[in-house]
C-alpha cells in the first residue's frame, strides 16, 4: 500500500504530528490483506501466480519443516508451465488457472489467494472431494484408464513433485538411502537387518 494512499484514506494530510498508534495500527492491518509477488513471473499473469504460490502455501505450508514457498515450488511451477507446456498446453493451463480462481470468486466473492485459511480449506477438500483420482499403475504405467484429472489434482501432483525433488528436501528432510550404495560383500547376515528384496 502506498503511504500517501494511506494516509489519504485516513484523512491525515495534516502532518506527522497527527499520527498515533490507533491510525498506524489501522494502515498496518489494511496493508496486510494486501497480496503481492516476491518473484517475476515467466510465463503466469501476477493474478495467477499469486494463485500458484497461495495455493502452495496452502498444500505444503511451512511447519517444523520448510515449506512449499521456502523450497520456491511457486516459482519452479511456473517455469514449468513455460518450459514444458507446448502453446495448446499453456493456453490450457492457463484457462484452468482462471477457471479455478472464478470458482472461488464465485463462492466466496474473491480470489482464492486473498480468502482466510479456513475457506482455503475448506475449498481444497472439496476440490480434492470432486477431483478424479489418477489411474492406478504398476511400475510408471498405467493398468486403468485415465480420466483427466482437472487443474486441481494435476496441480497438487506437481507441487508435491518440485518439493520432495528439492535439495534441502531431499537431503535433509526425508531419509535417504543413496542406490547404489556402497558394496559390502562379506558382513554377517545379523547386521544387515533381515532379508531384503528388491
Amino acid at each position: 500500500m502506498n503511504r500517501r494512499e494511506a494516509l489519504k484514506n485516513t484523512g491525515m494530510i495534516g502532518g506527522s504530528a497527527l499520527f498515533s498508534t490507533t491510525i498506524l495500527s489501522s494502515i498496518l492491518q489494511s496493508c496486510q490483506t494486501q497480496e503481492r509477488l516476491t518473484w517475476t513471473p515467466q510465463f503466469l499473469s501476477t493474478n495467477q501466480a499469486q494463485l500458484v504460490s497461495a495455493l502452495v502455501d496452502t498444500l505444503l505450508p511451512k511447519t517444523d519443516t520448510p515449506g512449499g514457498l521456502d523450497m520456491k515450488v511457486d516459482i519452479l511451477i511456473d517455469l514449468f508451465y513455460a518450459k514444458v507446456f507446448d502453446k495448446d498446453g499453456q493456453e490450457g493451463i492457463k484457462a484452468e488457472i482462471d477457471g479455478f480462481l472464478a470458482k472461488s470468486k464465485e463462492q466466496f466473492g474473491k480470489p482464492f489467494y486473498q480468502l482466510e485459511a479456513e475457506q482455503k480449506q475448506a475449498f481444497l477438500e472439496e476440490e480434492e472431494a470432486n477431483s478424479p483420482k489418477f489411474a492406478r499403475g504398476v511400475w510408471g504405467y498405467t493398468v486403468e484408464e485415465q480420466e483427466p484429472v482437472g487443474f486441481y489434482r494435476g496441480f497438487k501432483s506437481l507441487a508435491i513433485m518440485g518439493y520432495c525433488t528439492a535439495a534441502d528436501i531431499g537431503q535433509n528432510q526425508l531419509k535417504y538411502d543413496p542406490i547404489p550404495g556402497p558394496y559390502q560383500g562379506c558382513i554377517p547376515l545379523d547386521e544387515v537387518g533381515g532379508v531384503w528384496t528388491l
